[in-house]
């Protein structure tokens, strides 16, 4: 028989009914230092003052008007995040599932109201865009889009870091180049600056619009506020969601004004997109994450913890090929299924995030301490060694 929830998740067996910080307490009362901060959602940690107040505060206001009126919260998140940005304006979607399907439409409406209509939009091998039908037809992987064809046309795949096929790829029919500045799910993959540079002035020269996908690399993850500003480039057309809600539901697309001057009244809509809520707690995280002070707090954290890493894998080679990432944005390469050390760290209590590529991420809170750093380098150190000992008795 069916459960009541469709059973799509292969869960855990964790049920965690308290966090604070970088902590989540479980059912039975133990503590799990949390090194996944729900897949990179928790920016702030867990219960961070600052977000409760947020909310409590404009809970007890307004809670939803729909986008048939102004919503002040979110004119004021959208011109923190124009000022920040390259981005001319903002659109509020709920997720970074709803943001890819808008930056599809909008990178299509463009050129169709340029009267030179092209459809095209070029992808990369390893993507992760979400799970609507848009969204899988971008990633392109068996994985995703077995058993739900047929599926949506228009997306052109190629290899990740292969820039012949790229060139080959981007042609007059090409609407955008759509690309996470660091693959998440595809195994903690980092664009190098250059390539993205390359990838912009490839655009240029096309005509092509570039969209990123900001979902799980922006907001401070990296140590600058997105992390396209490390290549010092910017895009015409950013998704963005997870952190930008510290844990609260919210996405948004970012754009400048020639690439959605075409999405005018009627062509888009979203019934809780930037609601007074969302949009509140999202100011709230700008304020903080924004700041510099904060974003060189987060380098300095993810310095520790890579030096860190990297005398772990120095120290169990068996376990560890080695470490990937940027910012506080790491994966672990295992030599050992990535899936049995991410269960050797729940019986240690910390917890990590499984990704492609036999990957274990680390997307801790950027809130993370010092102390806290160390401890979770203690706690990933017995993990190693019991995956190591369970492989040699297996």
């Amino acid at each position: 028989m069916i459960p009541p929830v469709l059973p799509t998740y292969n869960r855990a067996p964790l049920t965690f009914v308290k966090g604070e910080g970088a902590w989540l307490t479980e059912a039975d009362g133990r503590r799990f230092l949390d090194l996944g901060a729900g897949i990179a959602v928790n920016a702030l940690g867990h219960a961070h003052p600052a977000l409760v107040a947020a909310l409590t505060e404009q809970a007890e206001k307004l809670w939803h008007v729909s986008n048939l009126y102004r919503i002040p919260e979110q004119e004021a998140l959208a011109e923190r995040l124009v000022a920040e940005t390259f981005a001319d304006t903002v659109f509020f979607t709920n997720s970074g599932t709803e943001s890819l399907e808008l930056a599809v439409k909008m990178a299509r409406r463009h050129w169709h109201a340029a009267g030179a209509p092209r459809h095209e939009i070029v992808c990369f091998e390893g993507a992760f865009h979400g799970r609507s039908t848009a969204a899988i037809a971008a990633a392109g992987s068996e994985k995703m889009t077995a058993g739900f064809g047929p599926l949506m046309p228009g997306f052109v795949h190629v290899p990740w870091g292969d820039q012949e096929a790229l060139r080959a790829a981007v042609t007059e029919r090409t609407a955008a180049v759509l690309i996470e500045p660091v693959q998440g799910e595809g195994g903690i993959r980092v664009l190098p600056e250059e390539s993205l540079k390359g990838l912009r002035d490839l655009c240029n020269q096309m005509g092509a619009l570039l969209i990123l996908d900001e979902v799980q690399c922006g907001m401070g993850r990296t140590g600058r506020l997105f992390a396209h500003e490390w290549a010092g480039v910017a895009p015409d057309i950013m998704m963005v969601a997870k952190g930008i809600g510290g844990g609260f539901p919210l996405g948004g697309v970012l754009a400048t004004e020639g690439a959605a001057a075409a999405m005018t009244a009627g062509t888009h809509g979203s019934t809780y997109g930037g609601n007074p809520l969302a949009c509140a707690v999202g100011l709230k995280v700008m304020e903080i994450v924004a700041e510099e002070a904060f974003l060189a707090q987060v380098r300095a954290t993810a310095g520790q913890l890579r030096q860190g890493l990297e005398r772990l894998v120095a120290a169990h080679g068996d376990v560890f090929e080695q470490v990937r990432g940027t910012g506080l944005m790491l994966g672990l390469k295992c030599r050992l299924p990535a899936a049995e050390f991410v269960t050797s760290c729940f019986a240690e209590e910390v917890i990590t995030v499984p990704a492609a590529d036999n990957v274990v991420r680390l997307l801790p809170p950027l809130t993370l301490t010092r102390e806290e750093v160390q401890e979770a380098l203690r706690r990933l150190d017995r993990a190693a060694e019991a995956a190591r000992a369970a492989a040699r008795a297996a």
